[in-house]
């Protein structure tokens, strides 16, 4: 179950990115920094939520949230709470436990 949700949620953070749903400020161009991390956000979360490709989906989307949390929040406040990258740190954390654990039961490459 935790590999799925934060899938959606993380799938969800791409789709913000890339076509504007749900609702955001951010579109950037597709082919920038945020761009990059939409469409890595939307290909790594849809394998991690199926479970295909688990382990490296998930160690890419770790590395693309620590390059988030020190390249957009760290230099803003080195407190997660006070520059909104407490998101970031949770997903990193998550995939990277994914990267060691697997896909789990409910997967394409069930282990």
């Amino acid at each position: 179950m935790l590999r799925i949700v934060t899938a959606l949620l993380f799938i969800l953070h791409g789709t913000q990115k890339i076509i504007g749903f749900p609702a955001s400020d951010m579109t950037p161009p597709l082919f920038s920094l945020f761009g990059l991390a939409g469409i890595i956000e939307i290909v790594a979360g849809i394998l991690v939520l199926v479970g295909f490709f688990t382990r490296p989906a998930a160690f890419i989307a770790a590395g693309e949230m620590a390059v988030a949390y020190w390249m957009a929040h760290a230099p803003a406040n080195l407190f997660p709470a006070m520059n909104g990258g407490d998101a970031a740190i949770l997903f990193c954390f998550v995939f990277l436990y994914l990267v060691f654990s697997g896909p789990g039961a409910w997967s394409i490459n069930k282990q």
